[in-house]
């Protein structure tokens, strides 16, 4: 199916690589994972839309002020226990090899923190501290042994909204120990390089933040290891930033690059982007011409690699196609561009905004590598091409030659951190431990505390039975997982866009029974829950409700559509769709939520509905008492901006009346919530999870020790065994025992 993957992301004319309702599918055996075509677009806008409120952009710092309001909070509870998966790996956007220790390797996780490896990129543990950011968008070592982060992520349209980050980092002992050294303001680092000839001599290539303009972006200079620093080369305009940055002496070269992202629009590329030279040492920059795309609103991300006077260049256009690959062996005064390659061509999907990287081998400078879906290598500078259709995950991100081993090669991509001693022309192997998996959902059995499954960012669903540690029994982007509380062998996982399968023998093999449901929309994340009462009653949402009583099998639509119809965003065609389901324990009573803020409810199993409310931001969650059917709550994400809507509602008479929960809670999005014993309630939100002081909620305080500092986008509660199991964005799946 890998094979197949490629084939479709590679044919001419390629369009979106999402597939977002077959007419059918097969269903996969034991060995054969069905694999969708994945790509970073359509969740980028899902999660992007889910975390503003309607009309709004992401405020400026609104993730490093929730996190600082959380740190304020006192901490109640155990410590959480982390449960993997340790095998399957995640986004790496940046890797680095320590100049004073063999096979030492860094790996900087895209919201999952930076970490090492000292056997040669087998196994990895952290070396970043839990309780700062997570978001990560550079590595780097110098000559002398010092290791220099830089944080926020720099490649948007990734799952996670690109979280931005607090600056740079440094470390002196391998990243036992770090200390913040700067450029706080810069939203994402997306490059490092250290002089080679003066190890105090750092350079930053600062893309900004994706949501305002300003701040610490550009290319920056620090002669004294980072303790001060000076901009050498800003941008056009205030949302130009730079995204790599390479010295060769007294000549450095740097890409800049126009991005931003709008409640409305997705502008990734303009006037500012392009290849910039400086022959003094940074003091005047010249941008580069002589054939190469040197200025316009079309010029998107430009991917850059020097080798000498050799140099290379990938360049996308604004929307994100390909636009072509280009050639200069005088240093950058001409350029050529190289005939047009279908395989290369089609490597950068719709989306080369998410790559922007060449690297060249440095034995060999007409050995190239091409980030893309596919890793992409030309031997004849770029004549041909050729793209590894092994084993290796798509999306790449990161590459690094070991200098140390000749021919060996270190890889970072969506999968995680993979190695080639064939000078990364084949024979790559990945890492047996990197836990640093990004989640969007978790599914528990109280009949078996041993099984977790859950939905990954480009990683399928994963279940923690049935193969060697955790495995993927479902392709695409994992979503929605559950386990019926009675039988642990049916199950049920979902790819994006509501692409449901159900299962009798654990995920073995899988039956596709989303063809059966009515939608004209269905959300990214497409949500499939249990009827309380029996297992064998689900609901399903698209726009309208779909309800079956024959465990899947056949569905039939109960409801209108309870949305405000196609939201305005051109790129997010699936807005206007259900978000949660609520079914109460009453066996009539169901509560919906969706992506424009409304809540509904029905009495009669769909006879009639009732709004509830509307104007809210995003429903993330709507949850019902167990024990009485009017006693309900909802969850809302989206940094508010000081609007005084609320992140949770309560009511006890049926939703006729709400009171805001939301309390002392930072003021970041929430993204679940549940019940616990004595009506405690317990959320988890992109700042980790919080638990109510008294029953009722509006006082919180933190749940738990030993979580690091990342989002949780579900959490799952097994009163019987008293336990709460969450799934992070970065860091897998983290289970705490609760009072």
């Amino acid at each position: 199916m890998r094979r197949r993957l490629l084939h479709l992301v590679l044919a001419p004319l390629a369009g979106l690589t999402l597939i977002t309702a077959p007419a059918a599918a097969a269903p996969p055996g034991p060995s054969d994972v069905y694999r969708p075509v994945r790509g970073p677009a359509a969740p980028a806008e899902y999660r992007y839309l889910q975390k503003t409120v309607p009309g709004q952009s992401i405020p400026r710092h609104a993730h490093e002020d929730a996190m600082a309001q959380a740190r304020r909070l006192p901490t109640v509870g155990g410590r959480w226990k982390p449960l993997g998966p340790t095998n399957i790996g995640g986004r790496i956007v940046s890797l680095a090899l320590d100049p004073k220790r063999a096979d030492t390797v860094y790996a900087a996780a895209a919201s999952g923190g930076v970490w090492r490896s000292t056997d040669a990129g087998q196994t990895f543990a952290s070396v970043w501290p839990d309780g700062w950011t997570q978001a990560m968008g550079a590595v780097a070592t110098g000559p002398d042994g010092t290791l220099y982060a830089g944080t926020g992520e720099p490649n948007p349209g990734g799952g996670s909204i690109t979280y931005e980050g607090t600056g740079m980092y440094r470390s002196t002992d391998g990243g036992a120990h770090w200390r913040p050294i700067g450029l706080r303001d810069s939203g994402a680092i997306s490059a490092i390089t250290v002089d080679p000839g003066n190890p105090r001599r750092v350079y930053v290539a600062a893309a900004g933040s994706l949501y305002n303009g300003g701040g610490d972006r550009g290319v920056y200079r620090s002669d004294d290891g980072g303790d001060t620093w000076e901009r050498i080369l800003a941008g056009a305009n205030e949302f130009t930033g730079a995204t790599e940055v390479f010295v060769r002496g007294r000549t450095l070269y740097a890409v800049m690059w126009d991005h931003r992202r709008t409640p409305r629009l997705r502008t990734y590329g303009g006037v500012g982007s392009g290849v910039f030279r400086s022959t003094d040492g940074g003091g005047t920059w010249q941008r580069l011409a002589g054939g190469l795309p040197a200025q316009g609103p079309d010029v998107g991300r430009i991917g850059l690699a020097v080798a000498g006077e050799r140099l290379y260049a990938i360049v996308n256009k604004t929307s994100g196609p390909f636009e072509g690959f280009y050639t200069s062996t005088d240093g950058g005064d001409s350029w050529s561009r190289t005939p047009a390659d279908e395989k290369l061509t089609g490597s950068q999907s719709t989306f080369g905004w998410w790559f922007g990287k060449v690297w060249t081998d440095p034995a060999d400078a007409r050995h190239v590598h091409v980030a893309g879906v596919p890793l992409m290598t030309t031997k004849d500078a770029g004549a041909t091409w050729t793209y590894d259709d092994s084993s290796i995950h798509v999306d790449q991100h990161a590459m690094v030659w070991d200098p140390r081993r000749p021919g060996r090669v270190y890889l970072g991509n969506d999968g995680g951190v993979y190695r080639s001693d064939a000078n990364g022309d084949g024979g790559w192997v990945k890492a047996r431990h990197e836990p640093y998996t990004q989640l969007y959902s978790a599914a528990i059995s109280p009949q078996d505390t041993s099984r977790v499954s859950g939905g990954a960012q480009d990683n399928g669903s994963l279940r923690s039975w049935g193969g060697d540690g955790f495995n993927e029994y479902l392709g695409g982007d994992g979503e929605e997982n559950l386990i019926n509380p009675t039988d642990v062998d049916n199950v049920f996982a979902c790819y994006q866009y509501g692409n449901c399968f159900r299962s009798t023998d654990g995920g073995d093999t899988l039956t596709y029974f989303a063809d059966r449901t009515t939608y004209k929309r269905r959300n990214w994340f497409t949500p499939v829950v249990f009827d309380p009462r029996d297992p064998k009653v689900l609901y399903y949402g698209s726009e309208v409700l779909n309800r079956s009583t024959d465990g899947g099998a056949t569905w039939r639509a109960i409801s209108p559509d309870l949305s405000g119809g196609p939201g305005p965003d051109p790129i997010y065609t699936n807005y206007g769709t259900i978000t949660s389901i609520a079914p109460a324990g009453d066996g009539r009573t169901i509560y919906v939520g969706t992506d424009d803020g409304r809540v509904w409810v029905t009495r009669d199993l769909g006879a009639t509905w009732t709004k509830l409310a509307e104007g809210r931001p995003w429903v993330t969650r709507v949850v019902v008492d167990p024990a009485d059917a009017d006693v309900v709550y909802t969850t809302h994400s989206g940094y508010r901006a000081g609007s005084p809507l609320a992140h949770v509602y309560g009511s006890t008479d049926g939703g006729e009346r709400w009171r805001d929960l939301s309390g002392n809670l930072p003021d970041a999005p929430v993204n679940d919530l549940v019940i616990g014993r004595g009506n405690l309630l317990h959320i988890g939100t992109d700042q980790g999870v919080f638990t109510s002081a008294a029953v009722g909620g509006r006082q919180w305080v933190r749940l738990g020790r030993g979580m690091p500092a990342v989002p949780v986008d579900d959490i799952e509660y097994d009163a019987g065994h008293h336990r709460l199991v969450a799934a992070t964005f970065g860091r897998g799946f983290y289970e705490l025992t609760v009072p």
